[in-house]
């Protein structure tokens, strides 16, 4: 059986903030409270695991999240983003501001979290099988 991602964790200053910053933009219910975690459970199975760092904030190594979404869902995630006048990009290295890319037959955006974490929605894969 190939080896499928369960869950992942992210480190930040406030668990909870960051989960529903998260929970929030997906439309997704609120996080449950799993261990020392504040626990997203997406779609496919894999859980999003938002722990407070130990460490001042300026000594949390950023991460990089993507999701992959449908259309509609992209549609109502962009409304989400302009509707709260979050900062956004199409590209990972923030140079076009306030714009969604349309790269691998899908559009696609950047959002950071209150951490600086990258969050990535797309909707088509970087990777098919052809």
């Amino acid at each position: 059986m190939p080896a499928k991602l369960d869950h992942t964790i992210v480190h930040s200053t406030d668990r909870f903030a960051s989960a529903r910053f998260l929970t929030d933009l997906l439309g997704a219910p609120e996080p449950k409270a799993f261990g020392p975690f504040a626990a997203v459970p997406l779609a496919n199975g894999v859980t999003v695991d938002y722990a407070d760092s130990i460490v001042a904030r300026n000594r949390i190594v950023m991460q990089h999240l993507a999701f992959l979404v449908a259309e509609e869902e992209f549609d109502e995630i962009y409304a989400r983003i302009t509707g709260r006048g979050l900062p956004h990009w199409a590209d990972p290295a923030h140079r076009l501001p306030q714009q969604i890319n349309r790269r691998h037959h899908g559009r696609g955006v950047y959002v950071d979290d209150p951490d600086g974490h990258a969050l990535e929605f797309l909707t088509h894969p970087y990777v098919t099988e052809e």
